[in-house]
């Protein structure tokens, strides 16, 4: 982290958006010697990370005010380009030459658009969304999946590095948006497997946590069975990352592939079943809680203390 202390002297960062992900992201840059300005719609947000070194700013525009890099990790499209484009907006307070990274989970075509607007004020943009949870978050093991220009994106390795641990350059603006969608897809329907599979173990009497050691030892063993399956036999469905944010980037990865005539047959499934858990009043839960639909399904619960 030293490296990264020396070369982050020279770089001022805004940050907008503090909640689950953005806040340990932004105490992150602090803890690598950046200075931070922050900005977030609840103000009160914005208290803990002063109290650590952060400047809270009144609104998008005053936090991009003077800065070389200005990051945004805000839930959905439309926040994107209200926090950019809006009335008091990013792009009325950067400077010419000034890199806008949204780290959001948002539609790649609306990344290109925004990416359109700020180029006309001579700014550049990365899309840059994370994968890793709040826990890759406060770690700052984030992996980084990274569109735009190749020189704008070494401009902001340094803050990147700060955040992340697998950072990949994948193409040009709304590539990385793109990646990340790949990403969720690949993650929701394997929580539906780990969902299944626990199901189908307390149907049939096994050891659900014996189970997922054994299977977590081989072929099919992932971040989601490592992570998440012993959390579905807890009960505990607290959130790392919200049912409803997860709806929202099925949802963004199903409008894509319409618009593209490609079928996803498994991606649409999953979002059913998601939206079985939401009407159920749980979007605000973890998406282990996937598994209580499986449990519904199947007249099964699934709970193990040990």
């Amino acid at each position: 982290m030293e490296t990264g202390v020396r070369l982050s002297q020279s770089l001022n960062v805004g940050f907008i958006g503090l909640g689950i992900m953005g806040k340990p992201m932004a105490r992150n840059l602090l803890n690598a010697g950046f200075e931070v300005a922050v900005w977030n719609r609840t103000a009160s947000r914005m208290d803990e990370l002063v109290n650590e070194g952060a400047r809270a700013s009144g609104s998008p525009q005053e936090a991009a005010q003077g800065k070389d890099i200005v990051i945004t990790i805000v839930t959905d499209s439309p926040d994107v380009e209200a926090v950019v484009l809006g009335e008091q907006g990013i792009i009325h307070g950067a400077k010419p030459g000034a890199v806008v990274v949204d780290m959001s989970t948002i539609s790649p075509e609306v990344t290109r658009s925004i990416a359109e607007r700020l180029k006309e004020r001579g700014i550049d943009m990365l899309d840059a969304p994370v994968s890793g949870g709040d826990k890759g978050a406060i770690e700052g093991t984030l992996s980084i999946m990274v569109g735009g220009e190749e020189s704008v994106f070494e401009r902001a390795m340094p803050v990147f590095r700060a955040m992340g641990k697998t950072i990949t350059h994948v193409g040009p603006n709304g590539a990385g948006q793109t990646v990340k969608l790949c990403n969720q897809i690949t993650g929701a329907l394997n929580i539906l497997a780990v969902s299944e599979a626990v199901v189908f173990a307390a149907k049939s009497g096994v050891d659900l946590s014996k189970m997922l050691q054994a299977i977590g030892g081989g072929a099919a063993s992932s971040w989601m069975v490592q992570n998440l399956g012993p959390r579905m036999v807890k009960g505990d469905f607290e959130p790392g990352f919200m049912v409803k944010l997860q709806q929202k980037d099925l949802r963004l990865a199903l409008e894509a592939a319409r618009d593209m005539h490609l079928p996803l047959p498994a991606a649409s499934l999953v979002h059913q079943l998601f939206a079985a858990v939401e009407a159920e009043g749980m979007g605000d839960k973890g998406t282990q809680a996937l598994v209580t639909a499986l449990e519904r399904l199947g007249n099964v619960e699934a709970r193990q203390e040990n």
